[in-house]
Parts: C-alpha cells; sequence; structure tokens
C-alpha cells in the first residue's frame, strides 16, 4: 500500500510539471500571436473544429466527410497559416540560448568593464546619430540584424557595406538624400545597406499614427530577430521595435541600454 501511494504522488508530481510546461508553451505563442491577425485565425480554425463536432454528432455524412477532410490535415495546415509565429518561437527560443552562450563564453575571457567600455563606444555614433535626427524631426528606420541576408534586404535596397559613423547615418537619412526612403541595415556595426522596403506589420493593436515607417520597422521584427529603431518625422520621437512589439517615445539612455543589451 505504501508502495502504491508513492507511485500516486510521483505521477501527481509529474503531471504538474506536464501542466506547467504545457502553460508556458501557450503562454509564449499567445505573447507572439497577440495583437496580430493570427488570433483571427486561430479563431476561425477554432469555429470549424466545432463545426465539425457538431456536425458529426448530428450523423451529417457528407459534411462530416468534408470537415473531416480538412481535420485530417490540420497539423500541415497549422504549420503553413502559422509559418511566420511558428518561425517567431523557434526564433525567440534560440536567440536565448545563443544570448546567454555568449554572454558565457564572453565572461570567461573578457573582463565585463572592457566588454562594456568597447560596446559603448560602438553605440555611440547610432546614439548621436538619433538625437541629431530626433532634434531636426528628420525619419529614420534603422533594423540591426544578427546576419545579412542577401535575397531579403540587398534585392530591396542599394548595397553600402560601411563602417557606421553618425554622418553617415545623417547623410543617408537627409531628406534630400535619394536613400532615405526606406530602411538601412545594420550588421556588426556596419552599415550593410540602405533604402531597404521592409515588410509591413499586420498587428491590429497598432496605434493610429503609426506610418509605414514604424508598421515596417516592427513588421521586420515579427519575421525574424532583428532589432529597429525609428525616428518619427512628424514628432521626431524615437521608438524602439524587437519581437514584434515596440516602445514608443523612449529616452537616449533607454535607447542606448535597449542596445547594448540586445547587441
Amino acid at each position: 500500500m505504501t508502495g502504491f501511494d508513492i507511485n500516486f504522488l510521483n505521477f501527481r508530481f509529474l503531471d504538474l510539471i506536464d501542466i506547467l510546461l504545457v502553460a508556458i508553451i501557450i503562454y509564449y505563442v499567445y505573447s507572439l500571436i497577440r495583437g496580430t491577425i493570427a488570433v483571427n485565425i486561430l479563431v476561425g480554425l477554432g469555429i470549424i473544429y466545432l463545426i465539425y463536432l457538431i456536425v458529426k454528432q448530428s450523423n451529417m455524412r457528407l459534411l462530416t466527410e468534408i470537415f473531416g477532410g480538412f481535420i485530417s490535415v490540420g497539423s500541415i495546415a497549422l504549420i503553413v497559416v502559422f509559418q511566420q509565429e511558428i518561425r517567431r518561437f523557434l526564433i525567440h527560443i534560440g536567440k536565448n540560448i545563443s544570448l546567454r552562450r555568449n554572454k558565457f563564453l564572453w565572461s570567461l575571457f573578457i573582463s565585463k568593464k572592457v566588454v562594456e567600455k568597447d560596446q559603448s563606444s560602438r553605440l555611440k555614433p547610432i546614439v548621436d546619430a538619433c538625437r541629431s535626427m530626433a532634434k531636426s524631426s528628420t525619419g529614420a528606420l534603422m533594423v540591426f540584424a544578427r546576419y545579412f541576408d542577401e535575397e531579403y534586404y540587398q534585392n530591396t535596397g542599394e548595397q553600402i557595406d560601411a563602417q557606421i559613423s553618425k554622418r553617415l547615418i545623417e547623410t543617408i537619412f537627409n531628406k534630400n538624400s535619394p536613400l532615405h526612403d526606406g530602411a538601412v541595415v545594420i550588421v556588426d556595426f556596419r552599415i550593410k545597406s540602405a533604402s531597404c522596403i521592409l515588410p509591413l506589420s499586420d498587428s491590429e493593436d497598432l496605434p493610429l499614427q503609426f506610418g509605414l515607417r514604424h508598421r515596417a520597422g516592427i513588421g521586420v521584427t515579427e519575421m525574424s530577430d532583428a532589432i529597429a529603431v525609428i525616428v518619427s518625422e512628424e514628432t521626431g520621437e524615437i521608438s524602439y521595435a524587437k519581437e514584434g512589439h515596440v516602445n514608443m517615445n523612449i529616452s537616449y539612455e533607454e535607447l542606448e541600454k535597449m542596445l547594448n543589451e540586445d547587441l
């Protein structure tokens, strides 16, 4: 009897762990699709499945066969419909593991003060350029990517591949520059391309005042692990987009801190 009680307790503990893991997965999935059109698609799929259960219970053979065929390929349909969300979910997991591994390796060979000093000097031209463009209400969109996808970025913009600097950023986004209309892609603190056309976010929770520049900045972070910094042409406010979410009207100190943490 005692052995039975121990097995019972072990089963309930594992069952609790199982529930917690499922809850965590559901939370992460919800945080990724919240405010996007994927929520409406998920609701639509739920309604279709509910109709299938009703017609099956009612012995409607023709409708049961039709909906049953759709349900039988449901897993494939989910992958096709939610490919962007699945991609973002996997990127989110891989990014967190990669960041922890890199921080651990850096801590083994280089002191924290040296890393912070080097990072601060590399971020200075970016923050200074944002400060200058914000004061002059110059619209700008900078995308910080971990790798340069030539097919994704280069085909829609002009290749530059230059060392990043405050004056270069300001020159690109100058209203009289032919490259100002679009995004600048930065990889490893080098400007790879400019005037890039990015996919727009389809999120329904974005403020109405957001224009194409903000929607493009948020859209690229929904589809990849890139980070976007947007300077508003109308207000001069700086926004920071990451993983489909945006922080509006951040200060220069907050901008430097966020970039330092994410880059």
